[in-house]
């Protein structure tokens, strides 16, 4: 028995000697008592558990600062006209194709219902190369390690669109070269007003592009020069820059994948589409998907054409031909899922997003120059090349010096097969997962990115 009922029953019990027309008034008494020293003992109890529980959530709070430490982001919260606004407009962002449902959906563009036997299971849609801003933008809002307290992060991304608004200014008539970069000017005068910036010089701040490097890098505002100016503004040499394609001689800049055609929501999407391209039959043993390059100097793609036709062991898909439906995903993710080899030569600029879809098939990509990858995304592809892809010099095959055929007969199977296993084993992180959903147990293209970025702003100003 309780001490504090002990008590009790000892206080009452003179009372229990007495006649026994009182003991019917005492016995309610006993009880009455000993259930106001229970309803106490519980109170007492509740306030032990309440206690308790507070260390609980005081030991998950600190496990959620331990798993955040070092990884906090603090998001910009720019006015619209340097993100959501340029969507708006988005008719302007190519004069030539209506990108207003490529930008919808968070960036994901069209769901892909149709998609048959080659596209088994969900997640695939019809996405555009150059929205890679806006998917890594809505991504980043999922980030479990999102602080609003600039003095927490570790690091600041600035969400400005500068792929897109570039674009949309690259064939505007009447557009001067000033006008053209007008947004971007004003970006960092508003940046360099912030305290957040002004703390480290914007050694700790990032932003993305999804156009490649060679877009950013106008020099000056003089004449009619191609692109915008991001990366030679001096301000931006202290950030690091995410792009689908780098300057490989440039130490703030890292590319990163560009966008394919698969988002998956869950787990077993990813699961499901590794087991089947491990799984497909391959009867080609090389293929090419592309258009010729004619008035491109250096372009290898005639001789690609020629060996391929030559060949009883290659398909071609000529994108320029009328119907080859080249922007249908079915059709070339069909054509990659049916060969060993995928030919990814240069197209307007060293790398392809060809280069992503063929991998995501599960075949090994033929590289020509090392700009094309190996130089490129060093967060995402192995060091040693030879793992998962097949690198022959482009002067050898320009010249006629070298048949592609016969350097690819000369793999074994189960040299292929090694190779293979390596690129779909690669597939998780080079896609980028549908920003509506969490995927805890899924590292994606994104999820590299931002762990590599931490690492770099770690390395240059210390904890």
């Amino acid at each position: 028995m309780m001490e504090k009922e002990k008590s009790i029953l000892k206080t009452l019990a003179p009372y229990n000697s007495r006649q026994s027309s009182r003991q019917m008034h005492v016995f309610p008494l006993l009880i009455s008592s000993l259930l106001s020293s229970l309803f106490l003992l519980f109170l007492s109890y509740s306030s032990s558990s309440s206690s308790s529980s507070s260390l609980i959530l005081s030991h998950s709070a600190v496990a959620h600062a331990d798993f955040c430490s070092g990884r906090y982001l603090y998001v910009y919260d720019l006015p619209d006209k340097f993100n959501a606004g340029i969507l708006r407009d988005c008719r302007t962002i190519f004069p030539w194709v209506d990108m207003c449902p490529y930008v919808a959906n968070m960036g994901l563009g069209p769901h892909l219902n149709e998609t048959g036997s080659v596209l088994t299971g969900d997640g695939w849609h019809i996405t555009n190369q150059w929205v890679l801003e806006v998917i890594f933008h809505n991504r980043i809002r999922q980030y479990e390690c999102l602080t609003a307290n600039s003095s927490q992060a570790d690091a600041f991304f600035v969400p400005y669109y500068v792929g897109l608004d570039t674009g949309r200014n690259l064939w505007r008539p009447n557009i001067t070269l000033l006008e053209r970069d007008s947004l971007l000017v004003e970006l960092f005068q508003l940046l360099k007003s912030r305290p957040e910036w002004s703390a480290k010089g914007g050694r700790d701040h990032f932003i993305l592009s999804g156009r490649a490097t060679w877009d950013l890098q106008r020099d000056d505002d003089r004449g009619n020069q191609w692109g915008g100016k991001l990366l030679m503004l001096p301000e931006v040499k202290n950030m690091t820059v995410l792009l689908i394609e780098s300057n490989a001689w440039a130490r703030n800049e890292f590319a990163i994948p560009y966008p394919t055609n698969f988002h998956p929501s869950n787990e077993s999407h990813v699961v499901t589409w590794q087991a089947k391209v491990r799984s497909t039959n391959r009867p080609w043993l090389f293929s090419f998907a592309g258009a010729r390059r004619p008035g491109q100097a250096g372009s290898i793609r005639d001789q690609l054409f020629h060996q391929c036709l030559k060949s009883i062991r290659c398909k071609l898909l000529d994108c320029a031909s009328a119907g080859s439906n080249c922007d249908i995903p079915v059709t070339t993710m069909s054509l990659f899922q049916s060969s060993s080899f995928c030919l990814q030569p240069p197209g307007d600029t060293p790398t392809r997003r060809s280069a992503f879809d063929s991998m995501l098939a599960g075949c090994i990509p033929v590289f020509f120059t090392p700009h094309s990858a190996y130089t490129q995304y060093q967060w995402y592809l192995p060091n040693n090349y030879s793992e998962y892809s097949v690198y022959i010099p482009d002067d050898e095959v320009r010249e006629g010096r070298v048949s592609i055929e016969e350097v690819l007969l000369k793999y074994s199977e189960e040299e292929i097969g090694n190779m293979k296993e390596k690129v779909v084993s690669m597939i998780p992180t080079l896609i980028y997962k549908d920003p509506s959903y969490k995927l805890e147990s899924v590292r994606d293209a994104f999820d590299v990115a931002v762990d590599g970025v931490l690492r770099r702003v770690k390395s240059i100003i210390g904890n």
